[in-house]
């Protein structure tokens, strides 16, 4: 079993930070459970783009207000406090943060904590030494 909280993530290598977010990685790679759990706050006034083309990521919003563009179809969707969206089209899209915005992100495969977005928005797919 494992049990940890916020407080002991923020300030080591799972608190991982970005111009336009923060991640707090609850659940990595290395804990081999298949999936990992991010505590995320994109940041009031900012818009990330991102394209996810290696990970399924599902993000439920906990607190705060904004938008999600799915540049796929061209639709926008508003997000708030109990939204979820599924990115099981590997979709690219862009998250417009009118409020900070905390969202819990589960991705899969799991992330290792050391991916960074690139030019395109992609996480790499890393994966832990012996697996």
């Amino acid at each position: 079993m494992i049990v940890r909280s916020l407080d002991d993530i923020i300030g080591t290598e799972r608190d991982v930070e970005a111009s336009t977010w923060c991640s707090r990685r609850l659940v990595l790679a290395k804990e081999r459970v298949g999936f990992s759990l991010h505590d995320t706050i994109l940041y009031a006034g900012t818009e990330t783009r991102m394209w996810y083309a290696n990970h399924i990521e599902a993000v439920y919003c906990i607190a705060g207000t904004g938008e999600l563009i799915d540049h796929e179809t061209g639709e926008t969707h508003k997000i708030g406090p109990g939204t979820m969206y599924l990115l099981d089209g590997h979709e690219r899209h862009t998250v417009r943060a009118h409020t900070d915005l905390r969202t819990v992100c589960v991705f899969n495969p799991p992330c290792t904590g050391r991916e960074v977005h690139d030019e395109n928005g992609v996480y790499p797919l890393v994966t832990e030494t012996g697996s």
